[in-house]
């Protein structure tokens, strides 16, 4: 089994972990300093979103130079400190690899805009206009507005599937392939345990540009790139070619780890795990993040996905990220408890967002601090991903321990409470919890490689046993006292964790759980 069928991974937004440079923005330093901290929680692997030098149009998502640290994180030599001591602590480091565009300051693009006889034209994607003179075809970027731009000086567009200061990289072209998988073994060979890929499934685009259908089924409030359904534009068959070749690099060295992100329904999502086992090793799985919040659904999901998987495939859950509100925003601190504990009981690998485990919930950004390029260029829709990026809160002193200066996004209102040292001294708190949680995965071996299996339950509650019913897991999903069946293996049995304190185990039926309850139970004998 390789580590990260054992481990749980521990998302770090660098801009907003720890200030060490006292300008309000996170750094390496930060990141190596806290590092005692995540080792103490009990996550295995660390991944940063990007650290590379970037113009941070997209926070650091366009990319200038894929093998440099922008200064405002540090250097290589920070770099080099924080990936030697997250593996003296025992740790796991990831990447963001930001392969699908560029910044458009890259020296790649700045050659390529020079002239169509550039030999690092191809480089990128180039069109004439469409008839009219105006973009080649109705693609929209995920930002907003046209997914095209005309450079004037040549005459032609540019692709950017984002904003017009990502230009798209043309995965056709062989020597972009090389170039790219060139960079990843420059971090590989630093050691680096593997990468995170963005947006890998747009990799590969339409070679006949063909418009994109519109979607019947947008709702209101929606953003402009759901007004069409990217048929042409992303999910090309050809982008299976493309992992298998990123799949064969990462597997030149012992024991990485490839991840994918990709949004797609899950027949789709599957096909990323490759013939043959040679796509990545985990498509992130990002159901728990737009599920509804019931016993139902969650149940039915759980099962789906489980039945979907290729042979040999890992399954893993995610709760939040930089792009999706937090998961205590959207069912509220006592359900994020739950929601904790059927992260780190499902079968599979577990990631963490930082700051769920203190349970940051809904944050007030004021309009004039807004930093989100998506929410600035479409500011009528109904999301602002500032929200899911602002500062880790450490303590209850000034910007709650994240930096002497003004931070870049503000903190919740109740930092001064809400943090890692006021948690860390309550027993009952989320953080004494989720570090339980992580514990109790670690001591049971059948929480991390253990069969799953669902278990009868009724009303709010979703039910499930782990590892041939060794352990069972009993979620109620609402904020009222219910009961329900309890398995005779079950009855009388050893009462391992509770989301809201212990209680015994009832030796009868049925289980009663009171509001917001999640527990483990230890099967009798």
């Amino acid at each position: 089994m390789s580590w990260w069928h054992d481990e749980a991974i521990y998302q770090i937004y660098p801009r907003s972990f720890q200030d060490t440079t006292k300008d309000g923005v996170g750094d390496l330093e930060g990141i190596r300093e806290r590092l005692p901290y995540l080792k103490d929680l009990g996550v295995g692997a660390i991944w940063l979103s990007p650290i590379f030098p970037s113009p941070m149009k997209d926070f650091g998502y366009d990319v200038a130079d894929y093998t440099g640290i922008d200064p405002l994180f540090g250097d290589m030599a920070a770099f080099d400190r924080l990936l030697t001591e997250a593996h003296e602590h025992g740790l796991k480091l990831l990447l963001d690899f930001v392969p699908n565009h560029s910044s458009d300051q890259h020296p790649w693009f700045q050659e390529a805009r020079k002239d169509k006889d550039n030999p690092k034209r191809d480089w990128y994607i180039w069109r004439d206009p469409g008839e009219g003179g105006g973009p080649p075809n109705n693609w929209v970027s995920n930002f907003g507005g046209p997914a095209w731009t005309l450079d004037e000086a040549t005459g032609q567009y540019y692709h950017h599937a984002f904003l017009s200061s990502q230009p798209d990289l043309n995965w056709r072209n062989p020597e972009l392939r090389a170039a790219m998988f060139d960079a990843l073994r420059f971090w590989l060979g630093k050691g680096v345990d593997g990468f995170r890929v963005d947006v890998i499934w747009h990799l590969i685009k339409d070679d006949q540009f063909r418009d994109n259908p519109e979607n019947p089924f947008v709702r209101d409030g929606a953003p402009e790139i759901d007004r069409l359904l990217q048929v042409h534009s992303a999910d090309q068959p050809e982008v299976h070619d493309v992992i298998a070749e990123m799949r064969a690099v990462i597997d030149e060295y012992e024991d990485r780890l490839l991840i994918g992100e990709i949004y797609l329904p899950l027949e789709r999502l599957m096909a990323y795990y490759g013939q043959d086992g040679r796509g990545v090793h985990l498509p992130f799985n990002f159901q728990l993040i737009s599920a509804p919040w019931r016993a139902e659904s969650l149940s039915k999901l759980i099962d789906e996905y489980e039945a979907a998987l290729p042979d040999g495939g890992w399954p893993n859950w995610v709760l939040s990220n930089h792009d999706q509100p937090r998961i205590a925003a959207r069912i509220g601190e006592a359900q994020a408890r739950v929601a904790a504990m059927l992260l780190l009981t499902l079968r599979g690998t577990p990631t963490l967002y930082y700051g769920d485990e203190i349970g940051i919930g809904r944050v007030s950004i004021p309009t004039d601090r807004i930093q989100d390029p998506w929410a600035k260029q479409e500011p009528d829709a109904s999301f602002n991903r500032d929200k899911a990026r602002t500062p880790m809160q450490w303590d209850e002193g000034p910007h709650a321990g994240f930096t002497k200066a003004e931070p870049w996004l503000p903190q919740t209102d109740d930092a001064a409470t809400r943090n890692v040292a006021v948690q860390r001294e309550e027993r009952g708190s989320m953080l004494s919890m989720t570090k339980a949680l992580l514990a109790l995965r670690r001591d049971e071996g059948c929480l991390r490689t253990g069969d799953y299996q669902r278990l009868p339950a009724e009303g709010p509650v979703l039910a499930y046993a782990r590892g041939h019913g060794s352990l069972g897991v009993f979620l109620n999903l609402s904020d009222e006292a219910c009961e329900t069946p309890l398995p005779e293996a079950y009855r009388g049995g050893a009462l391992l964790l509770s989301t809201v304190g212990g209680a015994a185990v009832s030796d009868g039926p049925t289980l009663a759980l009171r509001a917001n309850e999640g527990v483990v139970i230890r099967r009798r004998g």
